[in-house]
């Protein structure tokens, strides 16, 4: 495999939703779906898709509850989500290293 092998990124956070949502769930512990949408910038309905897709490939875990008689919805990385994320981040750091002239690697 080529060190610039861009193909090896996981396609399903590359999505620049989804890796906004990845990227600030790495720094908390969960996070409230409209402070997540609020954060990344989307609506409600297309947040919705992407927290499902990343669901299902169990990267996040979604958490539905109550506060008083407001529905809240809690989204939280998974440990499968952090190690695909720190994954997808190191493949990212090893495209962006100088390549060396005539390395054929």
């Amino acid at each position: 495999m080529s060190d610039f092998d861009y193909s090896q990124l996981d396609d399903l956070i590359h999505s620049r939703i989804r890796l906004a949502v990845m990227a600030m769930l790495a720094g908390v512990e969960k996070a409230e779906f409209t402070y997540i949408r609020d954060k990344v910038n989307a609506t409600d309905g297309n947040l919705s898709t992407h927290l499902r897709k990343l669901e299902d490939a169990g990267y996040v875990k979604i958490d539905k509850r109550f506060a008083g008689r407001r529905p809240v919805t809690d989204v939280a990385l998974t440990p499968q989500g952090r190690k695909a994320f720190a994954a997808y981040l190191e493949r990212l750091e090893s495209l962006l290293q100088p390549a060396t002239p005539g390395d054929e690697s």
